[in-house]
C-alpha cells in the first residue's frame, strides 16, 4: 500500500527520538508497520513520541473533562455528547447553529497525543476555556502524572466489545488508508494483542479497576449500554461531570434533544462529517462513521473467530467483574 498523508504515516520523527526508538522491542505488524512496545502497550512510532511529549510537557486542571477509550469504541458519539452536556448553557441542544452542526466532534474535542502533542502541533492548549474538554486513547496507566494523581480531573471511558470494536478498526484503518490487511489477519493481530494501543484487554481493565477503585474520578461506560439506554446513560453522564439536569430541564425535554443533537445518523448525515479532513490527523472526516451498530461483528466475522475473540476476552477478564 503507497503511503498516504495521515497522521499515522507521516515520516517526521527527531533523531533523538530515532535513537529511543531503537532501545525499545518492536514487531511488524500485518500492516507491515512496526509497533514499538512501551509501558506494557503497542504504538506506532508517530503515536509514541507524541505520547512521551505529552507525558513530560501536560499540566492537568482540576475542572479537566478527558473523553478516554480504545480506537472505535464509541469516542465520536461520547466526545459530542459530552461536548454538548459541558456547554448546554451557552450552546442549547435545539438552537440551530450549534457547534456540533458546523464542526466534527474530533475538532471540538482534540485528542492529546495528536492534536496537542502530535507533529501536526495543531492546537494551542492555553487558549482553551475551562473546562477543557479534551481526549486520548492513551491507556490509564501511561496517562500524564497530573492526569492520573496531580488533579481532580474527571474521565470518561468508555468501552466495547470486542468483537464490534475489531470490525470497526479494521474499516476505519482501511478507510483512512492505514491498512489493507485481511480481515483473518486483523484478528490474529487482535488475538496477539498487537493492535494499535494494545492489548485491548489490558486498555480495557486499567480503566476498569480505576473507575472501580476511585468512581468519583472515572466514569466507565458500555458502548452497547449507551445504545440500549441513551437517555439513562446521558443523566448518568450529567451526573458524574457535576452538571445534572434540573427538573426544568427535565420537563423542557432537553434530554431528548440533546440525543437528537448527537445521534449517530445525525451526525453522520450532517454535511461538516462528510467532507474534508479531522486536522489533527489528517484523515477523511466521513472514516469515523460508519454504521454504530451493536453486532455488526457477525457481517465480517466467522463464527470461528467470534468463538475465539470471546474465549480470550472471557480469560483475560476473569475475576474482574468486567464482562460484555
Amino acid at each position: 500500500m503507497p503511503a498516504s498523508s495521515n497522521f499515522f504515516r507521516s515520516p517526521q520523527l527527531s533523531q533523538d527520538f530515532k535513537e529511543f526508538l531503537s532501545t525499545l522491542p518492536k514487531e511488524k505488524g500485518k500492516d507491515s508497520l512496526y509497533r514499538y512496545h512501551y509501558q506494557g502497550f503497542w504504538y506506532l512510532d508517530l503515536l509514541l513520541e507524541a505520547l512521551i511529549s505529552c507525558q513530560q510537557h501536560f499540566q492537568a486542571e482540576d475542572s479537566d473533562v478527558f473523553v478516554t477509550s480504545t480506537p472505535k469504541c464509541g469516542t465520536t458519539w461520547l466526545k459530542a455528547i459530552a461536548f454538548a452536556l459541558l456547554n448546554r448553557r451557552r450552546h442549547p441542544a435545539a438552537s440551530g447553529d450549534h457547534p456540533l452542526i458546523s464542526s466534527n466532534p474530533h475538532d471540538l474535542v482534540p485528542f492529546l497525543e495528536m492534536g496537542l502533542y502530535g507533529t501536526s502541533k495543531a492546537l494551542d492548549i492555553a487558549s482553551f476555556p475551562s473546562p477543557r474538554l479534551l481526549a486520548t486513547h492513551v491507556p490509564y496507566s501511561s496517562l500524564p502524572e497530573s492526569i492520573r494523581s496531580g488533579s481532580k480531573c474527571k474521565i470518561l471511558y468508555v468501552a466495547r466489545d470486542l468483537k464490534d470494536a475489531l470490525v470497526s478498526e479494521w474499516h476505519f484503518l482501511a478507510r483512512a488508508g492505514v491498512s489493507d490487511v485481511t480481515m483473518a489477519k486483523a484478528v490474529e493481530e487482535f488475538c496477539e494483542g498487537l493492535n494499535i494501543y494494545g492489548p485491548f484487554w489490558d486498555h480495557v481493565l486499567g480503566y476498569w479497576k480505576e473507575s472501580l477503585e476511585n468512581p468519583d474520578r472515572v466514569l466507565f461506560l458500555k458502548y452497547e449500554d449507551m445504545k440500549a439506554r441513551p437517555a439513562a446513560e446521558v443523566r448518568r453522564v450529567a451526573e458524574f461531570l457535576g452538571c445534572p439536569f434540573s427538573a426544568e430541564e427535565e420537563e423542557a425535554g432537553e434530554v431528548d434533544r440533546i440525543l437528537e443533537l448527537c445521534s449517530f445518523e445525525g451526525l453522520r448525515g450532517l454535511e461538516v462529517n462528510k467532507k474534508g479532513k479531522v486536522a489533527a490527523t489528517r484523515v477523511d472526516k466521513s472514516a469515523f462513521f460508519r454504521r454504530g451498530e451493536v453486532g455488526d461483528w457477525k457481517n465480517h466475522l466467522s463464527p470461528e473467530m467470534g468463538k475465539k475473540l470471546d474465549r480470550i476476552i472471557e480469560e483475560k477478564f476473569s475475576g474482574s467483574g468486567l464482562f460484555f
